[in-house]
């Protein structure tokens, strides 16, 4: 099982001033799920070298079992702070792509051609592809083999219009996952605010937030299995 993790390499939050990158939690519960059933993981930006962390999601109230263990894990802090080029990835050489969120994705991921052209890759190759929270922002600009965006008539789930609304960063992000999931044509479904909430349609996985990430990475495996 090899997994490619994609980070996003933004780490500007708009024009507050203030820091965004990756959400830890969204990083550490899927690849410590999927490392100890036996997965090799890279992990690729689209700048190459250290992905930036959310500093919202260092918090104290933030922590999980996951992130504590990440706090201690030379290697895996490794593959965070010296990511691969992802124009330097190949697919062939993954059985399945997870992009984890935070609020970055929505700024480069979103719009990395790279990023796109390795989705579309992946998809064709009829591996799973797996997003959470912010990271469906990374579907985009993805079109699937019919030329249409890829997410049209999917069964899709992305972080929410009331948790953006919750978070105050409603007015700061370029665009709202859900509005963009249902403007591309998404069959977009959501729980009660903060609940673990993922839905796959073939072999396209995503999950609502933060505490969907593991729930992601279940299904990931199952997948893959």
């Amino acid at each position: 099982m090899k997994i490619l993790f994609v980070l996003t390499s933004h780490d500007s939050l708009g024009d507050t001033g203030k820091k965004t990158g990756f959400w830890i939690e969204e990083f550490a519960a899927p690849y410590y799920s999927l490392l100890d059933k036996g997965a090799e993981i890279t992990v690729a930006t689209p700048m190459g070298g250290k992905a930036p962390i959310d500093p919202s999601s260092d918090t104290e109230d933030a922590q999980t079992k996951d992130t504590i263990r990440f706090k201690t894990d030379k290697v895996a802090q490794d593959l965070v702070n010296y990511t691969k080029l992802l124009a330097e990835v190949d697919a062939a050489d993954f059985d399945a792509v997870f992009y984890p969120g935070g609020h970055g994705p929505l700024w480069d991921l979103a719009n990395d051609a790279t990023s796109v052209k390795l989705i579309e890759t992946f998809n064709e190759q009829g591996k799973p592809i797996a997003f959470v929270c912010h990271a469906p922002a990374a579907l985009k600009r993805v079109s699937g083999a019919d030329g249409n965006k890829l997410v049209k008539g999917k069964k899709v789930t992305g972080f929410t219009n009331s948790e953006e609304e919750a978070v105050q960063l409603t007015n700061v992000v370029p665009f709202l996952v859900e509005d963009m999931l249902k403007e591309s044509g998404g069959i977009y479904s959501k729980k009660e605010d903060w609940a673990a909430y993922a839905v796959q349609d073939g072999n396209l996985i995503t999950g609502q937030n933060p505490a969907s990430s593991e729930l992601v990475a279940k299904k990931l495996f199952e997948a893959l299995k």
